[in-house]
């Protein structure tokens, strides 16, 4: 695979993501992890979207498509 094609991967944790996401996923901490600060407000003040944001993020957490707040992907 061409490098320029690859995308960055972060330094955190999928793992870690995953689980902030299951347990404390409408409190937006795994968005606080991430780095996603002023989402994380957002899920914090609307109980993530009313859980159906956590969901999503859920999911795409353990798809491997959710990205930190630098873009990079979360592996």
């Amino acid at each position: 695979m061409d490098e320029m094609n690859q995308q960055p991967i972060s330094e955190k944790s999928k793992v870690t993501a995953a689980v902030l996401c299951f347990f404390l996923g409408v409190l937006g901490v795994h968005r606080f992890y991430t780095g996603k600060i002023g989402t994380g407000i957002l899920w914090l003040c609307t109980g993530g979207l009313c859980g159906i944001g956590a969901t999503v993020d859920f999911i795409m957490i353990l798809c491997g498509s959710f990205k930190d707040g630098n873009g990079a992907l979360i592996k």
